[in-house]
């Protein structure tokens, strides 16, 4: 399940409330990716770019207390949702 992946990227015991916090972040990542440009077909959990991407935006969303940490990790998923958008494979662009 893509909330326990994300729940275990942030080093998070399990919590209902963090669960519904977690759950929000995925569906803001999947709607982001959407909005950018991403086949909305393609934006699968199973998928191993999507889910990274997902887990990244939550990461960077999370409220760590370093705003280092945060801003390289939104920069990370800027670039990997760039290269999803321009991929012939997950681009909505082409269709």
């Amino acid at each position: 399940m893509l909330t326990d992946d994300v729940r275990n990227a942030i080093r998070a015991d399990p919590d209902p409330d963090l669960d519904i916090e977690i759950e929000d972040l995925i569906g803001a990542a999947k709607a982001d990716l959407e909005l950018s440009g991403v086949n909305k077909d393609k934006i699968k959990d199973d998928d191993p770019l999507i889910k990274r991407a997902i887990v990244v935006y939550c990461k960077a969303h999370f409220g760590y207390e370093d705003p280092n940490l945060s801003d390289r990790f939104a920069e990370s998923y800027e670039s990997l949702k760039h290269h999803l958008t321009l991929s012939n494979e997950y681009g909505d662009w082409h269709d």
